[in-house]
């Protein structure tokens, strides 16, 4: 089958830095690719590359003739003067109220991205940063495309917006290539994964748990690997394992595989020593909201509430984008004053709170002074380290950490503004969407962290991994002025706001006669679901001997290679079985 887009050899560098060396890969119909590397890494000069937006300083871009393609980056800019019906509806064609809600596509993703709140009519230039980025990308998803190119989705949509996209992504036959740190976004809209590092970009099957699976794999087997990127990975795949039902649901194989990986992986805490530890430190009273109300405008965001955080608690807060989720943040962390009622605070809590906003640092500053100059050494749960190791951390290396901050991008100052509140060793943080801006690497870096910290936790976030891995309880605002608790976590909270925004059913149609009875369609997929399994013991020992085979050729480089290129059919057949078994054990239920 022909690509879309192909490259060859491609390079690309700035200044003396190079970003991509000598890359070749391809996008073929109805790929969907995640693209995940450190921040700075080369992710969006690749997309720019596929795009057609940035040239190749060598090799060769090709494109297929009358290729159909949208970009939205982060350099993406609507016209000047325009409103959302310019950007999104008269390339359409469509003008009058009555054809974009008639048309299916224009009123489902108008819906979906939370812009027909904001009206068809609006203009662009007096919209927020995020909400021009939601309208170019309504404008991208609105026209019949082979090719869609997405720099960083999900960063101004809320937990519902980000399971909407998927779910649209999933849904249409258009090919993506998308640079995400949203994890539970990754894995479930993504069939492969690139890992651009080095100036190489890694190719593997799967979503990020498939991907976290492979660098777990390869770093047991390469002991050349280093040692801190092995534990967190395997730290990564623990996780994943032990959480939601839903993540595991993977044949019993590669269930097997990971589970003799993580074997001797701890919990990645241990819940009662932490809030044993956090109340010795907090003594009873935390924070505390007694009937407070704030309003704005003619909204009451919080109506008389009552609600304590405790010591040790580790909440995570979602709602939908202006539901309050920021205010009441402020309000915790004293920033702001209710309209009635009041807040409490212990007399023992130490609160650090990260808002949105990036606050201004002296920018010739170094990147290590900024940190030194809140302390030099801390000690976060059971780990004490220096400034320079905890911005090791959060991935400013050794050369990296002479910086000057002005030079940092704003990935870097997020990251930067984190180092810092922890070096003052809070036990109470509140923080206001700490995932903005960060690569994957760092949010594991940030997750291990908070793992072992031992205070109270209230995180606004709509990275699910993060609140499901880093939280115990979650809270939602529902826009009746109260926080309500949600033993369920994010799917409970999806579902309650399904039903709240769930249209009138539809007039049942007739069904029509079944072709095919129900227990005769399970029977075949019983046989052909045992059918895959044989097949998949087979190429699991077929993998297991030729990774045998690959450790006993270590020095021999041309019986490397063919062992390589026989192992990556395997794997490929392997992948191509297990989806069909997906598919298969869903109708033989």
């Amino acid at each position: 089958m022909v690509n879309l887009v192909n490259l060859e050899a491609v390079g690309k560098s700035y200044g003396m830095r190079p970003l991509l060396d000598a890359v070749s890969l391809g996008v073929g119909v109805g790929d969907r690719i995640g693209v995940v590397g450190l921040n700075g890494g080369g992710k969006t000069t690749l997309l720019e590359i596929l795009a057609g937006i940035e040239p190749p300083d060598g090799g060769r871009v090709s494109r297929g003739r009358d290729l159909r393609q949208a970009v939205v980056t982060q350099r993406t800019e609507l016209p000047a003067g325009s409103t959302v019906r310019n950007a999104v509806l008269d390339p359409l064609g469509v003008t009058a109220e009555h054809e974009w809600a008639a048309d299916p596509r224009a009123r489902a993703i108008l819906t979906g991205l939370g812009i027909t709140a904001l009206g068809v009519d609006s203009a662009v230039a007096t919209m927020s940063g995020g909400e021009r980025r939601r309208v170019a990308l309504a404008a991208a998803l609105v026209q019949e495309l082979d090719l869609l190119i997405l720099d960083e989705p999900t960063n101004h949509l809320d937990v519902e917006g980000v399971r909407w996209l998927a779910e649209h992504l999933t849904g249409r036959g258009t090919a993506l290539v998308v640079v995400t740190h949203d994890r539970w976004f990754l894995d479930t809209v993504c069939t492969r994964t690139w890992e651009v590092v080095g100036g190489r970009v890694e190719q593997y099957e799967g979503g990020y748990a498939d991907w976290v699976f492979a660098r777990a794999e390869r770093a047991r087997l390469a002991a050349t690997l280093e040692e801190k990127r092995r534990n967190l990975a395997a730290k990564e795949l623990a996780w994943l394992r032990r959480g939601p039902p839903a993540r595991t649901s993977k044949p019993r194989y590669r269930i097997e595989a990971a589970e003799a990986l993580i074997s001797d992986v701890p919990p990645p805490r241990d819940s009662v020593e932490l809030l044993a530890f956090a109340k010795r430190r907090l003594g009873r009273t935390v924070l505390e909201l007694e009937d407070a109300s704030v309003s704005v405008g003619d909204r009451t965001l919080v109506d008389r509430l009552t609600w304590r955080v405790g010591p040790g608690d580790r909440i995570g807060l979602v709602g939908v984008n202006g539901s309050g989720k920021t205010t009441l943040l402020r309000l915790l962390a004293g920033e702001l004053e209710p309209e009635s009622g009041r807040r409490i605070q212990g007399q023992t809590v130490r609160l650090a709170y990260l808002s949105q906003e990036l606050h201004d640092l002296a920018g010739t500053q170094r990147v290590l002074e900024a940190v030194e100059e809140v302390a030099r050494r801390v000690t976060l749960g059971k780990q004490e380290m220096s400034a320079s190791q905890l911005a090791e951390r959060f991935g400013f290396q050794a050369a990296r950490q002479w910086t000057p901050v002005s030079d940092l991008s704003g990935g870097e100052r997020r990251r930067l503004q984190l180092a810092r509140l922890l070096m003052a060793e809070p036990n109470v943080l509140l923080l206001d969407e700490p995932t903005n801006d960060l690569d994957i690497d760092t949010l594991q870096q940030l997750e291990d962290l908070l793992d072992t910290w031992p205070g109270t936790l209230v995180v606004v976030s709509h990275d699910r991994y993060l609140v499901e891995r880093v939280c115990d309880a979650v809270y939602a605002l529902l826009g009746d002025g109260r926080v309500t608790h949600l033993p369920g976590g994010i799917a409970e909270y999806l579902a309650r706001r399904d039903t709240m925004v769930a249209p009138a059913p539809a007039p049942r149609a007739t069904a029509a006669p079944a072709t095919r009875s129900v227990a005769a369609e399970q029977r075949a997929a019983r046989k052909e679901l045992a059918r895959l399994e044989r097949r998949l013991d087979a190429l699991t020992e077929q993998e297991e001997s030729l990774h045998q085979a690959l450790a006993a050729a270590a020095t021999d480089a041309e019986r490397l290679l063919a062992l390589d290129a026989e192992l990556r059919e395997v794997l490929a057949e392997k992948t191509t079985v297990e989806q069909r078994w997906l598919e298969v054990a869903d109708a033989a239920e």
